[in-house]
């Protein structure tokens, strides 16, 4: 996968899947659920906020230079490079399925 993570659950439930993924450095840990985007009403709502240019999901990352770099040799498209913003530096992707993701690092 692009982003670096690993599919951890691949479960059919009726027209859909319960799709999960996690960090291959701890496959035990936190799992990213992605979920289907059928409902007009969470369709609506992602459209609004992605046109708003607000992320719809934060990962803090230790170094956001080198997450950057990494990414864009990967072909991920950034909507915003690293940018300071005092204490923190944020970067903005856009994820391909309509949403934007932020990497922090503080």
């Amino acid at each position: 996968m692009v982003l670096g993570f690993q599919r951890k659950q691949d479960v059919p439930v009726g027209q859909f899947k319960w799709l999960t993924v996690v960090s291959p450095e701890e496959p035990d840990g936190v799992e990213l659920l992605l979920e289907p985007n059928d409902n007009p009403a969470a369709s609506a709502f992602q459209q609004a906020i992605f046109q708003q240019g607000i992320a719809a999901a934060s990962f803090f990352v230790a170094d956001i230079q080198a997450e950057f770099a990494r990414m864009t040799g990967r072909g991920v498209r950034f909507t915003m490079e690293p940018t300071s913003m005092g204490p923190t530096t944020v970067a903005v992707f856009d994820d391909t399925c309509g949403n934007l993701i932020q990497l922090v690092q503080g």
